[in-house]
């Protein structure tokens, strides 16, 4: 077993509860206390509505914002700043997308093409997109692995596809969609690309322009930072052709009573007071990221993987959902044991210490695909520790029998 007690001490919620395993980061990641210093010292320091005021304060916050875009455009390879839009999370980068794309790309009988394994946040606003404009919402499915083929994805582009939405890796079953492939074939039918990387932006390295998608969303809370910031990339040449998503304070260039001229990239999809303070978490988080690396992130996960994936076999009754191969599943594992619901079997590991997730992981259409109401998911990140999967095997040891079973 490897020894990364040095790294789990830069995290304070591990430090301060070692009876806890922490199994729950896809559902949002725990954060070092770089990232913490940095927003109270921003708060503490600088704190000032930024981008309207003249005074130093002011310029020094908006400086602070501004600098946490550059970092975001240098971590996923954009090509401008003006490509980095702040948002709330990734549910809010995915809704605005859908619904600007829409309003200016859609109309009745174009299609939008999304996979069955999405999560309802690139769901959700298809849907509303397509019933909107009269548009056809069409589904890729993949096989029980959760693996779409490109001959798969070829059959279901047409001449009407408009857009292509989908998740670069599942939330449920952590296999890793071929965007860049996917993505070339989208554009060769004249179509834009949306991914959702709200999965794989914080444990891969992802660079959007090798990628060659138009919009890349995800959330600052999934990869270290705090709640209540997020991003959505946005490829210049198609943002510039945009209408804006809210309006209000700052995405405007001129108002009259009766008309409005807007901002330039990127200002005009931030409307209103921005999160500065989460900005510059986010900023604190890429730093941490470098300063750990992504080889050493990529090398601790996958041997996580195999690891939790040889004990998860060991258990009796436990049907894993997915790959076959550990790697597949980039530290995802959703899994039901026979007789005993989820969220049975996450109380009862939550009375060890064992934090994990039950239920049907905003991916009603998968489940359904699948043949399964709920599950249980356990996801890792590179802080956590071997002994953290013993506890987790060692506990779903126990649950048929405390339910009531022989075995």
């Amino acid at each position: 077993m490897t020894d990364i007690a040095w790294l789990r001490e830069d995290f304070p919620l591990l430090v301060n509860n070692p009876e806890i395993a922490y199994l729950d980061n896809a559902a949002t990641t725990q954060k070092p206390r770089e990232v913490m210093d940095a927003v109270r010292d921003y708060y503490e320091l600088e704190n000032a509505n930024p981008l309207r005021g003249l005074y130093d304060l002011s310029v020094r916050a908006t400086e602070a914002y501004e600098f946490a875009r550059q970092a975001v455009r240098d971590f996923i390879g954009a090509a401008s700043e003006r490509e980095i839009i702040f948002t709330r999370n990734a549910s809010e980068s995915l809704n605005l997308v859908a619904f600007c794309l829409s309003e200016a790309f859609l109309k009745e009988g174009d299609e939008i093409l999304i996979t069955v394994m999405e999560h309802h946040s690139d769901l959700l606003p298809w849907q509303q997109a397509a019933r909107r404009h009269g548009a056809v919402l069409r589904f890729i499915e993949c096989d029980s692995h959760g693996l779409i083929t490109e001959e798969n994805f070829r059959s279901c582009l047409t001449d009407r596809t408009r857009i292509v939405a989908m998740t670069h890796i599942s939330n449920v079953l952590g296999v890793k969609n071929d965007i860049r492939t996917f993505a070339a074939l989208a554009h060769s039918r004249g179509a834009v690309f949306v991914a959702d990387g709200a999965q794989s932006v914080p444990h891969i390295p992802v660079n959007v322009q090798d990628l060659g998608v138009d919009f890349l969303a995800f959330s600052g809370h999934k990869m270290l930072a705090p709640m209540g910031i997020g991003v959505l990339y946005g490829r210049e040449a198609v943002l510039e052709k945009l209408p804006p998503f809210l309006y209000g304070g700052e995405m405007i260039e001129y108002v009259t009573r009766e008309s409005a001229t807007y901002a330039e990239l990127p200002h005009r999809f931030e409307a209103g007071t921005v999160n500065v303070g989460g900005a510059v978490g986010l900023a604190a988080a890429i730093r941490y990221y470098g300063k750990i690396g992504f080889h050493f992130i990529e090398e601790r996960e996958k041997a996580l993987s195999e690891y939790a994936m040889e004990r998860l076999c060991q258990v009796p009754h436990l049907r894993l959902l997915g790959a076959e191969k550990a790697e597949d599943h980039h530290g995802i594992f959703t899994f039901t044991i026979d007789g005993v619901h989820p969220h049975d079997i996450a109380a009862i590991l939550d009375e060890e210490g064992v934090d994990i997730r039950a239920g049907h992981h905003c991916a009603q259409p998968l489940m359904q695909f699948l043949g399964t109401p709920s599950t249980v998911r356990a996801s890792l990140a590179f802080y956590n520790t071997e002994a953290e999967i013993d506890r987790l095997a060692e506990a779903l040891m126990t649950v048929r029998r405390r339910m009531g079973y022989d075995d």
